[in-house]
């Protein structure tokens, strides 16, 4: 069965400050006009699979993607050469905070330690620690401008919705995109003819489509490599109908609308 897939707004945040490269390819992207659809490829929580699986094959087929790491991951704190490396090679590492945090009370979540239970944090708490989150990572990659993706997609702390606090500090948080411009879908144990259908059935006015991975061929919520591998072979052979690349890149080159991200929990939690 597809995994739920969530509709939500955009953020777009002034008064950021842009790497020369960034505002170029923002003011050279003609996909919308070309008539494409863009496609973000992320990966969430810094897991071995994706060092093992994931980077070659993305690098093997010339796409980019964004890696939403979090600190604590083991992987994430022993290899922080090769985070950087891929940063290096134009992959995105996204703000997944430090922590982890979600809401512990929910089906299945069984894994939430109560430290990093959601429900007992304050915005005040959370903004600072994505704030940190983002200091470090930016002495991983030197990168300025970032996105965000939610932990479980939860944002409701004790006293109120992190997300309208942190939102100053990201070009964009994934799971808050326009419901009439962009959906998500966070496959697991998917096959990658599944993937394919949900991409090709969306209607003419989606023109961002996310797909949120987490483990590949490893770790948890997994997807089988092969699956995962066939998705990325079909989209370099229809380059001509989609726009793969980071998260951070695509939202740089879509002009703000005036629908998204009023000041209203918008975002599915």
């Amino acid at each position: 069965m597809l995994a739920a897939h969530y509709r939500t707004t955009i953020l777009f945040i002034t008064g950021l400050f842009f790497t020369a490269n960034q505002l170029a390819f923002a003011e050279q992207s003609n996909w919308l006009k070309e008539g494409k659809v863009a496609i973000s490829l992320s990966y969430d929580d810094a897991l071995l699979s994706q060092l093992e699986n994931v980077v070659p094959a993305l690098n093997e087929r010339d796409l980019k993607a964004s890696f939403y790491v979090v600190p604590l991951s083991v992987e994430f704190k022993n290899r922080l050469a090769q985070w950087r490396t891929i940063a290096k090679q134009g992959h995105e590492l996204g703000n997944h905070s430090l922590f982890h945090a979600c809401q512990g009370s929910r089906p299945g979540r069984e894994w939430v330690l109560p430290e990093n239970d959601l429900s007992t944090r304050t915005v005040n708490a959370m903004v600072n620690e994505i704030t940190v989150a983002n200091t470090l990572l930016n002495a991983v990659d030197g990168e300025t401008v970032r996105t965000f993706t939610p932990p479980c997609f939860d944002q409701q702390t004790q006293n109120g919705n992190y997300l309208l606090a942190i939102k100053s500090q990201f070009i964009a948080v994934k799971s808050c995109d326009a419901s009439n411009f962009s959906v998500l879908i966070a496959p697991e144990n998917l096959t990658a003819k599944q993937i394919i259908v949900f991409i090709i059935s969306q209607p003419k006015n989606i023109k961002l489509i996310n797909i949120l991975f987490h483990g590949v061929g490893g770790d948890h919520l997994i997807t089988a490599t092969a699956e995962h591998n066939a998705l990325l072979d079909y989209l370099v052979i229809h380059r001509d109908k989609y726009w793969v690349d980071t998260y951070r890149n695509i939202r740089l080159a879509v002009p703000p609308r005036p629908d998204e991200f009023p000041n209203s929990d918008v975002c599915p939690g």
